[in-house]
């Protein structure tokens, strides 16, 4: 009578010390001495054994599927993994145990609700429209993946909410001034100086300047002061739509990053380490400084805004703000001094 199955498991060689799985009469190799990263492996494994070899139908694989999949396999090679990963954790939340079929317009729509409920403590505050549009987006490119790898035979459609039109706000320059008085003015709030100044004078996004340091690294972008540019990414780094190009820094601000070069590594730096968030500080200066409406991103608005406010011709604004010209067209041309200058001349001649 043959023996029963002890099913998978780990298994250690004497020989090497190395951690295997056996499966039955198969033998997979973890790679790795350590104890951990092999019942990792093991973990992994079991739930790839599980998976059905060919595509399956919506209706026989599991959204929490989909996105460890996509977590696994595709984010790692993404512009931005922790991004992908932060839209994984709500997903999951309410996606987890149902099949991708159960994904239509209604469900997407009650996704969007839950995720805008407070949930009574300042860590669950409910997420904006744009926060909902791109976990859902994510959602579709987990799908989209999934599809194209072959591990589902369709994917659905996932219904995003409408894109609200762009905010036309945008700081003057005596609240600009209040708002750096009031980054300066309190001590766990002074590292945003740095990060205000660099977003008003080069439209560059939050990401990117938390990342910059002052000489080149694989993490980010750096500043040369002896050319004085800007470089928003290190070389390695893919381009994605939110480009990222090197920009010429004004005057004003290279003397300031000359003046910062001098004792700090990074940028943006609070008691010698590198910023991560500036979340807390930011509320605390907006607070102090009463623009409660205006957030990073606003600063990058204003940096266009006051660039459109003095002529500046939109080819050379595209290239320095790392947009493109139908963009400006659309948000920013309003403020331009030839905004419809030739129909209103044209007009003003009638009889």
């Amino acid at each position: 009578m043959p023996r029963p199955s002890k099913g998978a498991r780990l298994y250690q060689r004497k020989d090497t010390g190395q951690w295997v799985i056996i499966d039955g009469t198969k033998q997979r190799r973890t790679g790795t001495t350590d104890r951990r990263e092999a019942e990792a492996i093991f973990a992994g494994y079991i739930i790839d054994r599980g998976r059905p070899t060919g595509p399956s139908e919506p209706d026989q694989m599991m959204i929490a599927d989909v996105l460890d999949i996509y977590g696994r396999e595709r984010a790692p090679s993404t512009a931005d993994p922790e991004r992908i990963a932060n839209a994984i954790m709500p997903l999951l939340d309410f996606w987890g145990e149902l099949p991708v079929s159960s994904i239509t317009g209604g469900s997407c729509r009650r996704y969007g609700a839950d995720r805008r409920i407070y949930r009574g403590t300042p860590r669950e505050r409910p997420a904006g429209l744009g926060t909902v549009r791109r976990e859902l987006g994510c959602l579709a490119a987990a799908l989209r993946y999934c599809a194209g790898e072959g591990y589902l035979t369709r994917a659905p459609e996932v219904k995003l909410p409408e894109k609200r039109a762009p905010r036309d706000r945008w700081l003057t320059r005596a609240e600009a001034a209040r708002l750096l008085r009031a980054a300066r003015s309190h001590p766990k709030s002074r590292h945003l100086a740095p990060f205000i100044l660099v977003a008003l004078h080069t439209g560059t996004r939050k990401e990117a300047i938390l990342a910059l340091r002052f000489a080149p690294h694989t993490a980010g972008g750096w500043i040369d002061t002896e050319r004085g540019v800007l470089y928003r990414k290190a070389e390695d780094m893919r381009e994605t739509k939110k480009r990222r190009p090197p920009v010429r820094m004004p005057q004003k601000l290279l003397a300031h990053a000359r003046r910062w070069k001098r004792n700090r590594t990074w940028v943006v730096e609070y008691e010698g380490a590198r910023v991560g968030s500036i979340k807390t500080a930011w509320r605390r200066a907006i607070r102090d400084a009463d623009l409660p409406e205006v957030t990073p991103h606003t600063l990058k608005h204003t940096a266009v805004t006051w660039a459109m406010h003095k002529g500046v011709p939109l080819a050379d604004a595209a290239g320095f703000f790392g947009t493109t010209v139908a963009t400006l067209e659309s948000v920013y041309l309003h403020h331009h001094p030839s905004f419809q200058e030739a129909t209103a001349k044209a007009l003003d001649g009638w009889k």
